[in-house]
């Protein structure tokens, strides 16, 4: 584990192979941390990448470097945080395999930096055409549920009181029983202590159904990222086809929303973590993509 300063962060990442291989950045979700790749980045390393896998502003080590920096949640300041990692790691060119969280800023990387990002995977959350947040049934509303008890005063309170309560029950609901086991949710836990972590996870949330403070050093980029409704950059989305939280209908037939091609991997009987669930297969998808696109290149 190393780290390293931006203007607003200490972020804390792993990072592995070698450096003159091509570089995959994976972010994690929420609520996860770097454990949910720990299957994952070993087998890409293995294939001949470096792995570059950062804890998310509110996660684990990684702590905003000053106490008045309003702590944003907003998948833009995610994308912005890992840009300028791989900034200050002298990156240029790079993939990014992102789930859940990791997902949304992989997509508002390659709709504001195209020229930066090579490839797009994104696991269990699909591209949002102008970063618009939509309940187009019922039946996702109600798998939101999470979502509008945190966007109500009392909600938040409780989440406050129990966090670590609050993430079990969504690993608990979110994917087929039996999927994970008390020992791997609790070390993975230990990143929802982070003292920022019950603000970013609120501010993440509350900022997309309710008006809630946000930093204004990433306004400029949210009114680019409303106006994206295609992204240029090759694709993959790895659906698992036993998704409690995001149905997989919401993945479906969004080719014409990508210039450079769209791929959709549907793994039966997997949940909302395919890197936790199926690594093997997550990893193997991600590296045949890659190597796919470039054979076209």
């Amino acid at each position: 584990m190393t780290e390293l300063n931006t203007d607003i962060l200490e972020i804390h990442y792993e990072d592995g192979g070698a450096v003159s291989d091509p570089a995959i950045l994976l972010l994690h979700g929420w609520p996860d941390d770097v454990r949910g790749w720990r299957e994952v980045a070993p087998r890409l390393r293995a294939m001949g990448y470096r792995t570059i896998t950062p804890y998310l502003r509110g996660f684990g080590p990684t702590r905003f470097l000053s106490p008045d920096t309003i702590r944003d949640g907003r998948g833009v300041a995610l994308a912005q945080d890992a840009l300028d990692l791989m900034d200050g790691l002298g990156v240029q060119r790079f993939a990014i395999v992102g789930h859940d969280w990791g997902a949304r800023a992989a997509y508002s990387l390659a709709a504001l930096f195209p020229h930066r990002v090579t490839h797009v995977v994104g696991a269990a959350l699909a591209f949002q055409p102008g970063a618009a947040f939509r309940t187009s049934t019922f039946s996702q509303a109600r798998s939101f549920w999470y979502q509008w008890f945190m966007s109500v005063d009392a909600g938040a309170a409780a989440v406050k009181a129990d966090p670590r309560g609050f993430a079990r029950l969504q690993w608990e609901t979110w994917s087929p029983r039996g999927w994970f086991d008390t020992a791997e949710f609790e070390e993975t836990a230990r990143s929802f202590d982070n003292p920022d972590w019950v603000a970013v996870t609120l501010s993440g949330y509350r900022s997309r159904w309710t008006r809630q403070q946000v930093d204004p050093r990433y306004e400029a980029l949210q009114q680019r990222l409303t106006g994206v409704y295609r992204l240029a950059t090759p694709t993959l989305m790895i659906q698992g086809g036993a998704d409690f939280c995001d149905e997989p209908a919401g993945s479906e037939g969004m080719e014409d929303c990508f210039t450079a091609g769209y791929q959709r991997l549907l793994l039966d009987g997997i949940g909302h973590f395919p890197p936790r669930e199926a690594p093997g297969e997550v990893a193997e998808a991600v590296h045949a993509f890659i190597k796919g696109c470039d054979a076209r290149t």
